[in-house]
């Protein structure tokens, strides 16, 4: 699994890795049909066995796999693209340039911006390999539907909680207490990967996507993408509060 240790990394503001640590996630249970852990799994194969062609567009936006893998046979190559926190970085430029932001601000922005990306990371995968749960794919592929496949592909590392959802809402809370809760802009990141650019109201409102397109994506159950989003603002809370430029 990928960066099993990265909790152990200092955070640059939180108390700890486990300050802000998640809540259990659903017990394991794919025998009661009542039980909330197989409900998420009815759920997310009800979801995503009718994706619409703009859930599709959301998942594909938001995927920033850095480094896909594709087969071709005996041929199998990467496609390179966006890394999450690439993509976060990129929409602080944006707003910056859309706020016609001078030189100090446009720094605090992108100094906020990276320190929640940092420290949301560390709290994610401090819940990640505290709770070590397995992802849609395994589970639906063993005990539900052997044919199911997800929208994206499933990276090699816990599904609880979602790293998407963490980082963005942490972003989101940064980037908002920089240049306000209604800067609206159109995100064009993903251009030069061929994908088509999305437009919002706010940043808040980009992180409620992105937290959606995780679950459209197949990646992630409901519940953990809707906890990751919950404790991600947090940590873009502590930033925001705790980071405050000068006069």
């Amino acid at each position: 699994a990928v960066e099993p240790h990265w909790q152990q990394i200092r955070p640059m503001l939180m108390d700890s890795a486990s300050q802000f640590r998640v809540p259990p996630p659903p017990v394991y249970n794919v025998s009661d049909k009542n039980s909330k852990y197989y409900q998420e799994v009815k759920y997310m194969m009800d979801v995503t066995g009718k994706l619409t062609p703009e859930q599709k567009a959301i998942a594909d936006f938001w995927d920033d796999n850095p480094g896909r893998l594709n087969v071709l046979g005996h041929v199998q190559y990467i496609t390179k693209k966006f890394s999450p926190p690439g993509h976060w970085m990129s929409i602080a430029g944006i707003a910056a340039e859309n706020a016609k932001a001078d030189f100090p601000t446009t720094v605090y922005g992108f100094a906020k911006t990276s320190i929640a990306l940092y420290d949301s990371f560390i709290q994610c995968w401090d819940a990640k390999y505290f709770y070590n749960t397995a992802r849609p794919e395994t589970v639906i592929n063993k005990f539900f539907n052997a044919d199911w496949r997800p929208h994206l592909q499933t990276p090699p590392f816990p599904e609880y909680t979602c790293g998407h959802s963490t980082i963005s809402s942490a972003a989101a809370e940064a980037l908002t207490s920089v240049y306000g809760e209604h800067l609206a802009y159109k995100d064009t990141s993903e251009l030069e990967f061929g994908i088509k650019s999305r437009s919002f109201p706010s940043f808040r409102a980009a992180a409620d996507e992105n937290n959606w397109a995780r679950f459209y994506g197949g990646l992630h159950f409901h519940n953990s993408c809707m906890v990751a989003h919950e404790y991600g603002k947090k940590v873009g809370d502590l930033v925001a509060t705790k980071l405050v430029m000068s006069k």
